[in-house]
């Protein structure tokens, strides 16, 4: 046995030393064994190996193509986008199909807004330290692993047959939901230069607005023709193809042995030195307030639920800011929160959110209940603001570029304000006009308005912080979502209760129980004017700069 092994190792040293004589030999180059590539081909350097490596050898051509290409960047993008449809095209259509779930598992339809909510938090716990992690061991590996967990939650949500799995599957869906919201962001930012970011997060808000409608286009035929279990089935199988698109086009690391393993060691002393009681605060703090803000309307605003959740969020924030002050290493650093251009943008994404979300929420209500339209004609209508939203932020981002971001967040923080402000003035006989007005420009609004801000945010933090800096964004807007839903919703639904108002109330009278809720998401949208009106634009080289 021992001599066998002596004697193969004997021929291989042999045939190495041939192959190292023959390295200068021309003819060498016509034997496929000598050919530099081999390896991708198997051990023996034929397509006849065993052990041939197919998505190697893809991967390698792919990346080594897209890294070649002058529009390696958009390559990027375009993949991150495959990703973020797939994610996101089920969330508008699954809430329309609620009532069909929760007969088919024999439960109420408020015990499956928990199948809204838990994702909500489950977002808000991770996404802070799902940034950090981001920043530390690198965002193309968490935006994989989130794919892969995204596979997870369609596979187990397609097979619920209970509520408890269901609404469990939802919550993992929501954890999946803060390691590719804040590694995509992160992975675009990187890609593009400082000047060119606002184009890519044109196009990314084209997606994250577009996709929800898409869904429901798609989405609403394949409920009704096989079941809401075949959505997530065809969610699945585009997650899948998304996930080989986004492995093979995202550029990965490349290190050697060494370099990776002190990068490691370099990860883990990071991860150590992070103050863990500042970051864990923000995440409690972040997720009772919007457990706080999500059951205030079921249980009461004085319910101890309620009060309960809003006092230790608040106690969690306090606690943030002195860690803020006093820790060597917060899991952002105190001195962003001094910097217009990162406070303003997160001021902004948060009331534009409370008064976007909140009056997308009462506008079905309103057409419904006031002007009498049905609920399919209601939803229909509705759509027209995020699909505005949606076609405008792509050519948002290229104006952006040529007059500035902060005249485009000014220019969106206004047509907010000015949305606002109609649908709080609508009468009884309002032209079909008006109200298409006033949904244009709330879509206008958003579309205009985030990309810039966006992209003041991103060159204001440093490269390794891309990570934390996208959860913080996405954090103002969930938190201000949440908020606007629930508190104009309530407003009206408190109005509605003290003017004893029934289905036959006549259109005035029901109108103005939404005018209030609209006054006070337009309060809020001047806020966020004032936001940006603070911020300013990224400085760019003129047109025919060149570096001496």
């Amino acid at each position: 046995m021992g001599g066998g092994r002596t004697g193969r190792t004997a021929g291989r040293a042999r045939l190495a030393r041939a192959r190292r004589a023959r390295r200068d030999d021309p003819d060498a180059l016509l034997d496929p064994t000598e050919d530099p590539g081999a390896a991708a081909f198997g051990a023996l350097g034929t397509e006849a190996g065993s052990d041939l490596n197919w998505w190697a050898l893809v991967h390698r051509r792919v990346q080594a193509r897209a890294g070649a290409s002058t529009r390696h960047a958009w390559w990027v993008l375009w993949a991150l986008l495959a990703g973020l449809f797939a994610l996101n095209f089920t969330f508008t259509v699954f809430i329309v199909a609620l009532p069909t779930v929760a007969h088919q598992l024999r439960t109420s339809v408020s015990t499956l807004t928990w199948t809204m909510v838990g994702p909500l938090l489950a977002y808000g716990l991770a996404a802070p330290l799902l940034g950090k992690v981001g920043d530390v061991f690198g965002h193309r590996r968490l935006y994989l692993v989130g794919l892969a967990g995204a596979l997870v939650a369609a596979a187990l949500t397609a097979m619920s047959h209970d509520v408890a799995t269901l609404i469990t599957a939802r919550t993992l869906d929501g954890v999946q939901g803060a390691a590719t919201g804040t590694a995509s962001g992160a992975l675009v930012n990187a890609a593009f230069s400082r000047e060119e970011r606002v184009k890519a997060l044109g196009w990314w808000s084209l997606v994250g607005a577009g996709g929800p409608v898409i869904g429901v286009s798609l989405g609403s035929p394949i409920i009704q023709a096989f079941g809401w279990r075949t959505l997530f089935w065809f969610q699945l199988a585009l997650i899948a193809l998304a996930l080989v698109v986004v492995s093979l086009l995202l550029p990965a690391a490349a290190l050697g042995a060494d370099a990776e393993a002190a990068r490691r060691r370099a990860a883990r002393a990071e991860l150590r030195a992070l103050d863990w009681v500042g970051s864990l605060a923000l995440s409690l703090a972040v997720t009772l307030v919007m457990l706080g803000l999500s059951v205030g309307p079921t249980v009461g605003w004085r319910a101890p639920l309620t009060v309960g959740a809003f006092v230790a969020g608040a106690a969690g924030i306090a606690l943030y800011v002195v860690r803020l002050r006093t820790a060597t290493h917060p899991l952002i650093p105190a001195h962003y929160f001094t910097r217009r251009n990162f406070l303003g943008p997160l001021v902004l994404r948060a009331a534009s959110n409370f008064a976007y979300f909140g009056g997308f929420f009462l506008f079905p209500l309103m057409m419904e209940e006031a002007y009498r339209y049905s609920v399919a004609g209601a939803g229909g209508l509705a759509i027209a603001r995020p699909l505005v939203f949606a076609l405008s932020s792509p050519v948002a981002g290229y104006v952006a570029f040529r007059i500035g971001e902060r005249s485009s967040a000014v220019a969106g923080a206004a047509s907010l304000v000015a949305s606002m402000a109609l649908f709080a003035t609508l009468g009884a006989t309002a032209s079909p006009w008006v109200i298409g007005l006033a949904l244009a420009l709330s879509g206008l609004a958003m579309g205009v308005a985030m990309p810039a801000s966006s992209s003041v945010m991103a060159n204001e933090v440093e490269v390794h912080e891309f990570g934390v800096m996208s959860a913080a964004q996405l954090l103002a807007m969930q938190v201000g979502e949440v908020a606007g839903i629930e508190v104009l919703a309530t407003l009206q639904q408190g109005l509605a209760r003290a003017h004893h108002l029934h289905a036959r109330a006549g259109a005035a009278a029901w109108l103005s129980t939404f005018h209030t809720p609209f006054l006070v998401g337009g309060a809020v949208a001047l806020v966020g004017l004032g936001a940006a009106l603070a911020v300013r634009s990224v400085e760019r080289r003129p047109l025919g700069w060149r570096e001496a």
